[in-house]
């Protein structure tokens, strides 16, 4: 009896499970489906709230436990709880325990020639599978069979029957042992058939439902690696692909079909391991302290955050990961390995140490002492632990501690050892007795060097041995008429004779006479001689025509690309045609960074030429496909297998007015801005020489996704292709392809050197310093700017020592060219003779590490360094070996610190690959525990808000930048980046990255623009503008200034309405087409799509008049149906639950 108080629902509820005659059940059941057929959703999660779901099952255990069941109850019955179930996340469990799911399906066996009973069943069965659990019971007690024996071939009447079988079918096959099962008794084989009938015989398309149902079956029997394979070995990539062509030339009806089809060949493609020796790159470079045998460097060790806002890239491994575990790397077995993994199964959720230890390739489960090697043990656990990082809320990751919020550690060196960084604060201790002198009285400098043409030893290869010419004595060819121009002969002339020098500055002397260039702050003359210093790793000895003639803006802002639709449907068919039709594709490598010959490919006259051996190159290896099509591999950062995105290489050999398509196929990012309407970038030379020295946006039918290749070794996460085409101008030419414009170490130096011979040194202090040397050699500069006093007297120079310090770095990761451009336009402006500039030389000094990296621009490289290492995840404690420059910039950093002059900005400029804009990340505490949800009171704590003024600055002057964007959030994973430890540790309230896009803006006047170099160097003008309101209040302003910058001076104080946001993750709609194909590309009915399901299947009159008569159809079984599945499908059930052998027939 109801409770006093209790709703309508509960006590109809209350009285159905106490109703003893027919009519008041009928009753209260088409009361409650009236009830919740009315409303929404959210009447019948109330009904689930209050025991719905419980009632529903004891009423339909009670009725069908009679010896007669009553089917004028159980019909609407079963129709009302497939109704309910579906909505209740635990109605499988909750089935369990009420003895009513194998009760069901003893119904199911009964009635399988009713159809309307049978439908019913059927709608029970699947919603009581969305628990595994649940599904795998009814697979333990034969339930495939008995609900495959209810999907027949193409018929015109029971249709409902049929659908509601497959469905079921689908549902069961959640269970892992079920999809096992299915294999093994031949069920995807069976499935195919049927889908291929279906097909065939629905011309009309009426019934699409039922052939996306059959593929819902294929997607989950092929979650496994044996499904997979069954799928292939019964011709079920031809039959898709064939099926999906048909589906292309229909009505958009079939629309879904040819998704569900693709996904499912996607998936099922054959993983084919990159055609390398080693996934390994192809440059290692010996790391002091380490043998040169153990320079890999472990995987374990690299922070998968690709950015500063950290995009996830958590790799998205085949389902099978968890089954099949194989080792990531094979080092020798390291101490403590098993106690490491002991605590982890001992210390993680159940769930997890259940699927590790039932992954174990031998021996019975229940036994730990036959645990994989060590090797094995580590490349799990970073699997299971990614799993868990991805599973966990992402708020987990911000720091709730106020006390280590606000602690600031201590210095992690003596504070003796700070004496050193003295000389690199010039302005200190400078006399200014040269005021009316250009330079600075130094001696002899490397821009000498380089000005006199002279070579130094860090790049012997340039008149070492030659891999274009085998003989030296010979004078070199000249040059080529432009109608004449080749790659082969600027590398041959220029770059790489081994002849007299002098033939080469001829050679350059008479290109620069008849092609004069114009582009701003370069000479080729000074960057070929400074090149000459530059180390790399492989000995670089040939220059980029691009950097060694220079690069002018776009000449025009170009718009982001429109994505065709199904462009990347298109791309895909074209990769499935490969595996079905191998003896179309060429196959030919035709380079190879590899071979000796930086031109192994000029005997093939058919294919392109390839080239990447120079400074920031990269391209490993290019495959000729077809004709026009080319597969590309990048090559990973030095002493290591990962972190490839990074490209720029040069090719040549083309015919004008040809689509290209080129793949990049081992990218690791799991989306980019390539599938937003970015494009790469290219540099003809033809055009060049012509005066039109530009970068310029190119490439359609551009999208990016995951492929079918695999690391070498088989085992390492999922590549993804970037796939672009390219129609070239002119024929024969020599072009250059790139990510972003490149910016070379080299372009950095001879930048820095004509800055220095520009400025008017009676007013502008600049001061070009080596912080230090890096691993490989190459000095890393230090910029100093500011403004030179009026006199030597006493005052002004105080004044000028007093004034704050701005700190600039940049270029910590090598493939975030962009982040140099913007450093460029700061460069620049803080150089010029704008009133502006001139108020903020006076105003602060500033220091500028224009490239922390330079060894990994150098080489190509995206992320690391030649450690193997993130530089900017080694802030905390930076090895002064490893990582010397973050060791000398923190040492600087630490030494203003000490004597009291610590920056009052600090801002690292970054590039980022998967938002647009221009933003920057800050550090708050406040923001930090608010977004965390903390339970501290941060009324009593007091912080500087001064965090959010440059932000608010920028958001009213800089287009490009997005206030919204921005984020002051401190989270654990980035506790070691640079951002967060100078705001820790030297107290540096303003201290931010700065984020700037390689696409475009969504907002403002470059909206639906890709950035151009102009635009990131007027960023960079404009975060300098930026820093004036900081000192407005001790600046005098002149009315030239005010003129210019009346909108920098007149900012109230008044907070902006802008709440800082969780931006560590992508902003981006989904993307157009499914990059991914392992998730669930069929999703599951709504719960509309299932009440209509239901009502169908309950009013079919056909249906409803064959099972009044008792019509018996003895055409069930077909020739598609495994014979054995025919057989014991109804033996008495079985409750418990077994684990027989595949020879048994049966899986648990």
């Amino acid at each position: 009896m109801a409770t006093t108080g209790a709703s309508g629902v509960e006590v109809l509820l209350t009285t159905l499970q106490g109703a003893g005659d027919i009519e008041s059940t009928l009753n209260i059941l088409n009361v409650l489906d009236e009830l919740l057929s009315a409303g929404t959703d959210r009447r019948i999660h109330y009904m689930i709230s209050k025991g719905g779901s419980e009632a529903l099952l004891s009423a339909l255990v009670s009725t069908a436990r009679c010896l007669s069941p009553n089917y004028t109850i159980l019909l609407p019955l079963l129709h009302l709880l497939a109704k309910v179930g579906h909505r209740d996340k635990r109605i499988g469990l909750k089935a369990e325990k009420a003895d009513a799911v194998l009760l069901v399906l003893s119904l199911l066996r009964q009635n399988v020639e009713q159809p309307q009973r049978a439908a019913a069943c059927l709608w029970v069965l699947r919603v009581f599978c969305s628990s595994v659990s649940t599904a795998t019971l009814l697979g333990e007690n034969r339930g495939l069979d008995v609900v495959f024996q209810l999907i027949s071939p193409h018929k015109l009447t029971q249709t409902h029957t049929v659908k509601a079988a497959i469905e079921a079918f689908a549902a069961l096959l959640h269970s892992k042992a079920n999809s096992r099962c299915a294999v093994t008794k031949g069920y995807v084989s069976a499935l195919l058939k049927l889908y291929e009938d279906w097909h065939s015989k629905d011309t009309a398309n009426a019934h699409v439902p039922i052939r996306k149902a059959l593929l819902h079956c294929l997607h989950h029997a092929t979650n496994t690696g044996a499904g997979r394979d069954a799928l292939l070995a019964q011709g079920g990539m031809a039959l898709l692909f064939h099926t999906t062509q048909f589906c292309s030339k229909a009505n958009k009806g079939v629309e879904s079909l040819m998704e569900f089809s693709i996904q499912l060949m996607r998936k099922c493609f054959p993983k084919c391991p990159l055609p390398l020796t080693s996934d390994q790159s192809v440059y290692t470079f010996p790391l002091p302290g380490m043998p040169a045998s153990g320079q890999d460097i472990d995987p374990g060790a690299q922070d998968d955050s690709l950015e500063e806002d950290s995009d996830d890239d958590a790799r998205n491994n085949d389902s099978d990961s968890r089954e099949f575990l194989l080792p990531l790397v094979t080092p020798a077995p390291r101490a403590g390995s098993l106690c490491c993994y002991f605590s982890f199964c001992f210390c993680s959720p159940p769930f997890l140490t259940r699927t590790w230890i039932s992954s174990l390739p031998t021996g019975p489960r229940a036994q730990l002492s036959q645990v994989p090697p060590p090797h094995l043990v580590r490349a799990a656990l970073l699997l299971l632990m990614a799993a868990l990082q991805t599973n966990r809320a992402k708020d987990d990751d911000l720091e709730t501690d106020p006390d280590k919020l606000l602690a600031r550690p201590a210095p992690d060196r003596p504070r003796q050892e700070l004496g050193q960084y003295m000389h690199l604060c010039p302005e200190l201790h400078h006399d200014f007795q040269d005021l009316d002198m250009h330079t600075e009285a130094e001696g002899g400098s490397d821009e000498e060097v380089f000005l006199n043409g002279h070579s130094g030893p860090g790049w012997g290869h340039i008149s070492g041995e030659s891999q274009h010419s085998p003989h030296p004595e010979k004078q070199a060819k000249p040059f080529p008429a432009r109608s004449q121009l080749s790659a082969r002969d600027f590398h041959s002339c220029y770059l790489s004779s081994p002849s007299a020098r002098q033939d080469c500055q001829r050679m350059v002397d008479r290109l620069l006479d008849s092609h004069q260039p114009c582009v701003p702050h370069h000479d080729p003359h000074i960057y070929a001689a400074a090149a000459a210093h530059t180390k790399s790793v492989p000995g670089l000895s040939v220059l980029a025509f691009p950097d060694f003639w220079g690069h002018l803006p776009p000449p025009g802002q170009e718009p982001m690309a429109t994505r065709k639709p199904n462009v990347q449907r298109k791309k895909v068919f074209e990769d499935i045609q490969r595996q079905l039709s191998p003896e179309d594709v060429i196959g030919r490598m035709v380079f190879d960074l590899e071979e000796p010959s930086p031109q192994c490919q000029t005997e093939n006259l058919d294919s392109l030429r390839f080239y990447s051996k120079f400074e920031s190159g990269n391209l490993r290896k290019a495959i000729h496909v077809r004709r026009y099509e080319y597969d590309l591999i990048l090559n990973a950062d030095v002493n290591c297998s990962q972190h490839l995105q990074w490209f720029y290489f040069e090719v040549s050999g083309m015919e004008s007015d040809v689509p290209y398509r080129f793949n990049i196929i081992n990218c690791e990012k799991v989306n980019s801005q390539f599938n937003y309407g970015m494009q790469p970038v290219l540099y003809s030379m033809r055009e060049a020489l012509e005066g039109r020295a530009h970068w310029i946006r190119t490439g359609t039918e551009i999208c990016y996704y995951r492929n079918h290749f695999c690391p070498s070794k088989g085992a390492g996460p999922a590549y993804y292709t970037l796939s672009f085409t390219v129609t070239f101008q002119h024929s024969e030419d020599v072009c250059y392809l790139a990510y972003h414009y490149p910016y070379t170490y080299t372009a950095l130096q001879i930048h820095l050197q004509m800055l220095e011979q520009t400025v008017d040194s009676r007013k502008v202090f600049f001061r070009k310093q080596n912080l230090c040397h890096t691993l490989a050699g190459n000095p890393c500069p230090l910029i100093t700017i500011t403004a030179c006093p009026e006199s030597r007297n006493w005052t002004y120079v105080h004044e000028l020592r007093k004034r704050p310090c701005v700190f600039l770095t940049c270029r910590v990761h090598p493939g975030e060219s962009n982040a140099s451009w913007v450093m460029k336009g700061s460069l620049e402006f803080l150089c010029s003779s704008d009133p502006v500039a001139e108020s903020l030389r006076e105003a602060y000094i500033f220091r500028i590490i224009p490239m922390l990296n330079p060894d990994g621009v150098i080489n190509g490289m995206h992320r690391c360094s030649l450690n193997g290492e993130d530089l900017n995840r080694q802030w905390i404690r930076p090895d002064p070996a490893l990582s010397p420059t973050i060791f000398h910039t923190k040492g600087i950093l630490y030494y203003l610190h000490s004597i009291g002059r610590a920056p009052l900005v600090f801002c690292d400029y970054h590039g980022h690959s998967r938002k647009k804009n221009v933003f920057l990340y800050g550090c708050s505490v406040k923001e930090t525990l608010w977004q965390a949800g903390s339970m501290v009171n941060t009324n009593t704590l007091k912080e500087d808000p001064g965090h959010r003024t440059i932000p608010k600055t920028l958001d009213r002057i800089a287009p490009a930048f997005s206030f919204n964007s921005c984020n002051y959030l401190v989270e654990k994973s980035r506790a070691s980046t640079a951002r967060v430890v100078v705001w820790r540790e030297m107290g540096v309230v303003r201290s931010y990255t700065m984020e700037s896009t390689f696409n475009g803006c969504d907002q403002g006047i470059y909206k639906g623009l890709q950035v151009g170099s102009g635009e990131l160097e007027e960023m960079g003008l404009k975060f300098c503008q930026s820093l004036l309101p900081l000192r407005m209040n001790t600046l005098l302003y002149s009315p030239k200034l005010l003129s210019h910058a009346s909108t920098l001076l007149d900012l109230d104080h008044n907070q902006l309405n802008h709440k800082s946001h969780n931006c560590f993750e992508d902003d981006e709609p989904p993307c157009a087409e499914e990059i991914e194909y392992l998730g669930d590309s069929c999703p599951e009915h709504s719960g509309e799509e299932m009440d209509a399901d239901v009502n169908t299947s309950g009013s079919d009159e056909e249906e409803e008049v064959e099972a009044r008569n008792g019509l018996r159809h003895t055409s069930r079984n077909s020739c598609l149906i495994p014979l054995h599945t025919r057989e014991d499908s109804f033996k008495p059930l079985n409750g418990k639950r077994t684990h027989s052998s595949v020879d048994g027939q049966y899986l648990g």
